[in-house]
């Protein structure tokens, strides 16, 4: 039975908000504790960032569909298992609790509560990357949601660790957490020049592996 849509935007808004302060609380403490080893560091983001999608997952699965990605929302409405009509709801508590976790994680730190990003992601190679990765997520995601939700979520936790390593972006994937990290000068952040291209490429992306899983497969976005 499906909950109410108050209790859903909150459940989305709850985790995205822990999804963000993973992946920026987590940065900074690595980049704290590597003494420079950058490696070490993103080593560390990726173990945090897979770890607390996995919990979020498997926690708030049941609630909303566990979406914490308005890629994974749009392709869901558009498949017309979620009324466009709640979609822009999603979408903003997918922002709101993103922004709102990266503002935790700069506080927690003792950092300023927004301070925009100076890291440069720019360029042919990391727009190239982020189009792959999100096109890998999303195709993980659809694939594995034949099966429990936890198989989705180790899924996705196992997925975003590698493509941590194997893109060149170390794949945001996720227009929420792209915005989102754009405030914080950190490990994890990007800056707000480089949004923009960011986005296009997580869309596009996005609009391909939706395409080639409503060919290939039903897409049971209520599992995701």
């Amino acid at each position: 039975m499906r909950l109410p849509l108050k209790k859903r935007v909150v459940a989305e808004a709850l985790g995205t908000f822990f999804l963000l302060a993973a992946i920026v609380g987590s940065g900074i403490m690595a980049e704290r504790l590597a003494n420079g080893n950058t490696a070490l560091a993103l080593l560390a983001n990726t173990a945090a960032t897979a770890g607390a999608l996995i919990a979020l997952i498997m926690s708030l699965s049941s609630l909303s569909g566990a979406h914490f990605n308005p890629l994974v929302t749009l392709s869901c409405a558009w498949g017309g298992r979620l009324p466009w009509s709640e979609t822009p709801y999603y979408l903003f508590a997918q922002i709101f609790g993103g922004i709102a976790g990266v503002v935790a994680a700069n506080m927690m730190f003792g950092l300023p509560v927004v301070f925009l990003s100076h890291h440069a992601r720019a360029g042919t190679a990391q727009l190239f990357s982020e189009f792959v990765a999100t096109l890998g997520l999303l195709s993980v995601i659809f694939g594995a949601s034949r099966y429990h939700v936890a198989v989705v979520a180790l899924a996705v936790g196992a997925y975003i660790s590698a493509a941590y390593w194997f893109t060149a972006s170390t794949s945001f994937a996720n227009p929420a957490v792209t915005i989102a990290r754009s405030l914080s000068d950190t490990f994890a952040g990007i800056r707000p020049l480089d949004v923009p291209g960011f986005l296009l490429a997580q869309i596009a992306g996005g609009a391909a592996a939706t395409i080639l899983f409503r060919w290939l497969m039903p897409v049971d976005c209520e599992e995701s």
